[in-house]
Parts: C-alpha cells; sequence; structure tokens
C-alpha cells in the first residue's frame, strides 16, 4: 500500500522529491499493490489518452476560431466559451502527453520539475473549467432572467474583466498546493496530480470550494432558467422582458448540456476525495483501484467533448466550424494545385539548350 497517495506523509517540496522518486519505481507492479495490473489496461488508458488529446487541441482550437472568426459568435457570453476552450487546451497541451509517456514508459520518467509542472497546470485547467462554467452560467441567468440589466453588466469590457477575474481566481485556487505540498505522482493512474489525503482539512476545503459551491451556483442559475421558460412557455409570466428566442434557447441548452457532463464526469472523483479525507487509514483501502483509476480518466475524458457539444447542437458553432474546415481543405487543395500546375510548366516548357541544339543540327549529306 506504500504506493497510494493518501499513505504518503505530508511535507515540503524537497520531501516529495525523494517521494516522486519512490512511487515512480513503485510503477511496475501496480503501485505498491501485489496483484499485476492486466496487459489491456496501459493499452486502454493510452488509446483514451491519445483520443482526449486530439479530440481535445482539435476542438477547441475550432472553437476560439470560430469565436473569433464569427461576428454571431463574438459576443460577452462567449468570452467564457472561449475562457473554458482554453482552460481545457492547457490540459491537452502538457499534462495529458506527459502522463501518456508515462503510460508507454510504464511509469514517470521526466524528473520531479515536470511532475511539478504537469501538476499545476493539470490543476489550473481543472479549476479553470469549473469556474467558466460557473461564469457561463451566470452569464445566461443574467441574460435570461435579468434581460433588461444585461447590456450594463456585460460590456465588452465588464467581461473580459469577468475572464480575467475567473484565470486570477484560478492561479489563487492552485497556488496553495505547493506549499502544502500535495502534488505528486501517483502510479496507479500514471499522473502527477493532486494526492487527496497528504491533508484531509485541505482536501475538504478544495472539494468544498472548487467544486461544490460553483456546482451550487451553476444549479441555482440554471433552475432558475428552467423555471422561467416553463413559464414564458405556459404564458404565466408577463411580457415585461426582453422575449426568448429559439436561438436564445437552444444556446441555453448547450451550455446547460456542458455543465451536465461535466458534473457527471468529474463527480465520482470529488466523491471519492470526500471520501478518502474523511478517514484516509480507513476508507482509503477501501476504493477499488478500478473505480479511483475510472474516475480520473473520466475526468480527463470531459476535457474534449465541449467542442463535440457545441458542433452538435449550437448551429451557429456548426456552420462556423464547416467553414473553417472548408477553408483548409480548400487552402490545402490550391497549393496542392499551384504545385501540380508549376510542375506541369517546368515539364512543358523547352529547354534553351535544346532549342540551340535544334537549331544547330544539319541534315547529313
Amino acid at each position: 500500500m506504500a504506493g497510494r497517495p493518501w499513505d504518503a506523509p505530508g511535507g515540503t517540496l524537497k520531501d516529495n522529491s525523494s517521494a516522486l522518486l519512490n512511487a515512480s519505481q513503485q510503477v511496475p507492479d501496480g503501485g505498491g499493490d501485489a496483484r499485476p495490473r492486466p496487459s489491456w489496461l496501459a493499452s486502454t488508458l493510452a488509446f483514451i489518452l491519445i483520443f482526449t488529446i486530439v479530440v481535445d487541441i482539435l476542438g477547441n482550437l475550432l472553437v476560439i476560431l470560430s469565436v473569433y472568426r464569427n461576428k454571431k459568435l463574438r459576443n460577452a457570453g462567449n468570452a467564457f466559451v472561449v475562457s473554458l476552450a482554453a482552460a481545457d487546451l492547457v490540459g491537452a497541451v502538457y499534462p495529458y502527453p506527459l502522463v501518456l509517456a508515462s503510460v508507454l514508459h510504464d511509469g514517470w520518467s521526466l524528473g520531479y520539475l515536470h511532475c511539478q509542472i504537469s501538476a499545476f497546470l493539470m490543476g489550473m485547467s481543472v479549476i479553470g473549467s469549473i469556474f467558466s462554467i460557473t461564469g457561463i452560467a451566470v452569464n445566461r441567468y443574467c441574460y435570461i432572467c435579468h434581460s433588461l440589466k444585461y447590456d450594463k453588466l456585460y460590456s465588452n469590457r465588464n467581461s473580459l474583466g469577468c475572464v480575467c477575474l475567473i484565470w486570477m481566481l484560478t492561479l489563487a485556487a492552485i497556488m496553495p498546493n505547493l506549499r502544502v505540498g500535495t502534488l505528486r505522482y501517483d502510479p496507479r493512474i500514471y499522473s502527477c496530480t493532486f494526492a487527496q489525503s497528504v491533508c484531509s482539512t485541505y482536501t475538504i476545503a478544495v472539494v468544498v470550494f472548487h467544486f461544490i459551491l460553483p456546482m451550487v451556483i451553476v444549479v441555482f442559475c440554471y433552475l432558475r432558467i428552467w423555471i422561467l421558460v416553463l413559464r414564458v412557455r405556459r404564458r404565466v409570466k408577463p411580457d415585461k422582458r426582453r422575449k426568448l428566442k429559439p436561438e436564445d434557447f437552444r444556446n441555453f441548452v448547450t451550455m446547460f448540456v456542458v455543465f451536465v457532463l461535466f458534473a457527471v464526469c468529474w463527480a465520482p472523483l470529488n466523491l471519492i476525495g470526500l471520501a478518502v479525507a474523511s478517514d484516509p487509514a480507513r476508507m482509503g483501502p477501501r476504493i477499488p483501484e478500478w473505480l479511483f483509476v475510472g474516475s480520473y480518466y473520466m475526468a480527463y475524458f470531459n476535457s474534449c467533448l465541449n467542442a463535440i457539444i457545441y458542433g452538435l447542437l449550437n448551429q451557429n458553432f456548426r456552420k462556423e466550424y464547416r467553414r473553417i474546415i472548408a477553408s483548409l481543405c480548400t487552402a490545402k487543395t490550391f497549393f496542392v494545385r499551384s504545385t501540380n500546375e508549376a510542375a506541369k510548366s517546368v515539364k512543358c516548357k523547352p529547354s534553351p539548350l535544346a532549342t540551340n541544339d535544334n537549331l544547330m543540327k544539319v541534315d547529313p549529306v
């Protein structure tokens, strides 16, 4: 059981260096577990990571480019969508490839510094996603339930300020991990991540303030929106505010689905964290390894879903996706045609030397 993060004592960054090296050496035998891991496990985890990384990067770049290119999408609400896409990209660009390398090498071989950076950026990605989803929910609530004040509340300047505030709070939320020493390598998931029971009080505070509280705010906002939507459809609510257009309702449904998927993917891991932090010695060994590993990789997988949801449920995003892909294909086709035409012109153009030879050629007498 020595490889489990909840058995590791708390400490400073220097103490974590030896803990990381010890944990790395225990990966081949299952992170301290006597039972060997099935041979298909590493292949499955690697496939999940590769799929997540590719779809995450391509999908979220499409989201950002769509908002940048399309004037209909360039609004205050989508500033938070871009923030969410950026948070997902943070995980896919650096931490996930390092986790993939750890899976392929059957252990962490990239050193202590990369482990700390990877875990730090992973935390930024997760907390940035949660805060961005909260910002989206509050924005949709103000747009639909307080539409008369919306333009004043969410001017371009205020929206940019809110996004900056989200990332300042994200940075402030992740910084204490460096002091507490909770960023460590866990051989069961091949990841440098947040060790849930290094400090039980801190773990409970993280789950409450970084997951439960934001989710309560989001649920409140969406519940109020659903109540208003039902009232409008039943014509119980008087028309004192901006009418809810079908497009606005579809946008709201899209963001609601994004929230539901995020909650479903991240709730198991946070519940495990609460259970382990409540009594590490008793609850830690009772958590099945398959459940712990599955909850982590389900959480990782969530980062590639948002761009897919936008494409499926939001018509403006879907059209812009097609335009971007079509423009890329057209540019490629144009480049290939230009290259082929240039090659043909070179082949068809007579050589100056050959022309001179023909001119100098004399029939034999």
